[in-house]
């Protein structure tokens, strides 16, 4: 008689039960090893030295990989933190914007309905401590720059995390608000000092203005490259670069980026072309992309356009001015890393923001731009009541620009690849009219 192996009704059979948090991490490694999968082979030609950045995301994002490090982390949730003052303390910053779709609908219980993704998607990552790369985060710093956040920080607070707020002006042309912001950034490395224990050294800030200056010539020579008529770099490859200084040690993303920078004047030296011959070079503005929502990029790329230059806080606006020094005494060195991020910052917070419509006139001259793409996250106001002033500039200048409302939901994919195609159709129709 043959023997029954299908085990009887009775029979218990152990079955695992995922939790909450188990689910979470899985749907969030999920949505990023899609969208990493699409930048590393949805694209021919990869760059050889990208392969560092790949696995790196693949590490944090994708395996939840954690470096420790036997410093204090301290998170930042905006780039006008000065990096420069955490490092001279011998502590490391973490930029704790997140892009994830599944944070966001974790954090939506916190928000308004039509509120900024990425915020959401913040307060999602934190309360599920969830944090990219690091075990921890020992204390975090929330500069008075986005309402939104600025409003949920109390939200932060309960969570039990340790928060220091520092003040930031809205209004930058004024000596007072040039003023205001050096005492804030005065008082913020005092109060670091102390709760480190750490004594801020003249050695140890000049120390630090040289390495993230190290970092800053990096990106710009990687940047320069995006000027020429072959165009050797794509920009999700750029966005996915700037992306990682977020986390990644910052020696180590500087040696990788000289490497990319090698291997991309190489290219270039060879009249290698990273885009189609009549593609369309985009300015990318607005609301930062943010791994792994790289949605937007991806379709421009995708629909035969080229990011050649952008204005964002997840990319180019992170290295803008670097620190300039007259004098290396200790309080000159943080006065002027005071001032570096007041100048150079275009965020649309502020009362008045000519510096931003000059800017992107000089990327549209420098980067000969076609055309214009200027994204903003559904409930961020500012960048949507900005973008009217914006489009008018470009209207005065003949640059066409298309104006994107997103979130994070997978959900627009259809609708919104058919108006970047269709924009990036008619930048060609023009091009082939005006030759």
């Amino acid at each position: 008689m043959q023997k029954n192996d299908t085990p009887k009704k009775s029979q218990k059979r152990a079955r695992k039960i995922e939790d909450f948090k188990a689910r979470h991490k899985r749907h969030k490694a999920m949505e990023a090893v899609k969208v990493l999968d699409e930048i590393k082979y949805g694209f021919a030609d990869p760059l050889e030295s990208m392969n560092y950045f790949y696995d790196l995301f693949d590490k944090v994002y994708c395996q939840d990989n954690k470096e420790v490090v036997n410093k204090p982390v301290i998170g930042t949730l905006c780039i006008q933190i000065p990096y420069e003052i955490i490092y001279a303390l011998d502590a490391v910053p973490l930029r704790l914007c997140n892009g994830h779709h599944t944070d966001e609908q974790n954090g939506g219980e916190f928000m308004p309905a039509k509120s900024c993704s990425l915020v959401k998607a913040t307060l999602g990552m934190l309360q599920q401590k969830s944090f990219p790369f690091r075990d921890r985060i020992d204390l975090i710093v929330h500069p008075t720059t986005c309402d939104q956040k600025t409003k949920s920080i109390s939200t932060v607070e309960e969570m039990g995390y340790d928060v220091y707020h520092m003040e930031f002006p809205r209004v930058k042309e004024s000596e007072e608000s040039r003023e205001y912001w050096r005492r804030s950034v005065r008082k913020f490395t005092k109060d670091l000092s102390k709760e480190l224990g750490q004594k801020l050294t003249r050695k140890g800030l000049k120390e630090a203005i040289v390495k993230v200056g190290k970092a800053q010539i990096a990106y710009h020579r990687l940047n320069e490259l995006r000027k020429l008529e072959s165009v050797p770099i794509l920009g999700k490859d750029i966005f996915l670069i700037t992306n990682a200084f977020f986390f990644d040690d910052i020696e180590r993303w500087t040696e990788m980026t000289i490497k990319v920078c090698e291997e991309v004047e190489q290219r270039a030296k060879d009249g290698f072309n990273a885009a189609g011959k009549r593609s369309p070079r985009i300015l990318y503005t607005g609301s930062p992309p943010v791994f792994p929502n790289l949605k937007l990029p991806l379709m421009i790329e995708q629909a035969d356009g080229i990011i050649v230059a952008d204005e964002s806080c997840s990319a180019n606006r992170l290295f803008n001015d670097m620190v300039s020094v007259d004098e290396w005494f200790l309080y000159d060195m943080v006065d002027a890393v005071a001032d570096r991020y007041l100048k150079g910052c275009t965020c649309p917070i502020f009362t008045r923001n000519d510096d931003r419509k000059r800017r992107l006139k000089e990327l549209v001259e420098a980067y000969n731009i076609d055309g214009v793409v200027y994204q903003s996250f559904a409930g961020c106001q500012v960048y949507e009541m900005e973008h009217r002033s914006i489009q008018q500039e470009m209207e005065k200048i003949g640059i066409p620009m298309l104006y994107v409302e997103t979130d994070y939901s997978p959900g627009q994919g259809g609708q919104l690849s058919t108006r970047i195609e269709a924009f990036i159709e008619s930048m060609k129709v023009r091009k082939r009219g005006s030759v």
